[in-house]
């Protein structure tokens, strides 16, 4: 059974770095893709980051691009999420997710998620 376990949410100043991690188990994962997603309060669950398992090619949504970096750990089963120059309104929670999809920036391509991290940028 696959499952993702994120971790690194904290409270962070405006400007500063965060990094997220998932460790992924009970899958190869060796098609598709990983991806983050976020939440923040009374918005809908919005597409950040994705890398595609095969070619190692990354996406973003154009708020986070040049400022959030998505990597995989092949070794360790684990998918990072760099976050740099942090503003507030990246404050959300954030989810790992996994899948198989084509369709990299959709979350009814991913059918495995983790429990979400929190981060809050503070201004």
């Amino acid at each position: 059974q696959v499952q993702l376990v994120e971790s690194g949410g904290n409270l962070v100043q405006a400007g500063g770095s965060l990094r997220l991690s998932c460790a992924a188990s009970g899958g190869t994962f060796s098609r598709g893709a990983l991806g983050w997603f976020r939440r923040a309060p009374g918005k809908d669950r919005e597409f950040v980051a994705a890398i595609d398992c095969i070619g190692g090619n990354t996406y973003y949504t154009d708020p986070v691009k040049g400022r959030f970096a998505i990597s995989r750990d092949y070794n360790k089963n684990t998918v990072y999420l760099q976050m740099n120059s942090l503003k507030p309104e990246d404050t959300a929670v954030y989810y790992c997710a996994a899948g198989t999809g084509s369709i990299i920036r959709s979350p009814g391509t991913y059918p495995y998620w983790g429990q979400g991290t929190q981060v809050t940028v503070s201004s």
